[in-house]
């Protein structure tokens, strides 16, 4: 799993963070971080859940 985001179109509801903070985070402005863009297969469902939980629609897997 390849995770990318769109910051630029980012409400930064913090969803995404709450979902799994270990990949994501927030700059002072809320605008959502990619912290790991490759996470283990133990951070998998949490990032779906992620994907999910974004209002905005910022986030995309690629090579799921």
């Amino acid at each position: 799993m390849r995770v990318e985001v769109d910051p630029d179109k980012c409400i930064g509801s913090g969803a995404c963070v709450i979902a799994c903070s270990e990949v994501f985070s927030q700059d002072e402005g809320g605008v959502v971080i990619l912290l790991e863009p490759a996470p283990g297969p133990a951070l998998h469902e949490r990032v779906r859940e992620a994907v999910r939980a974004c209002p905005a629609e910022v986030i995309t897997l690629v090579d799921e």
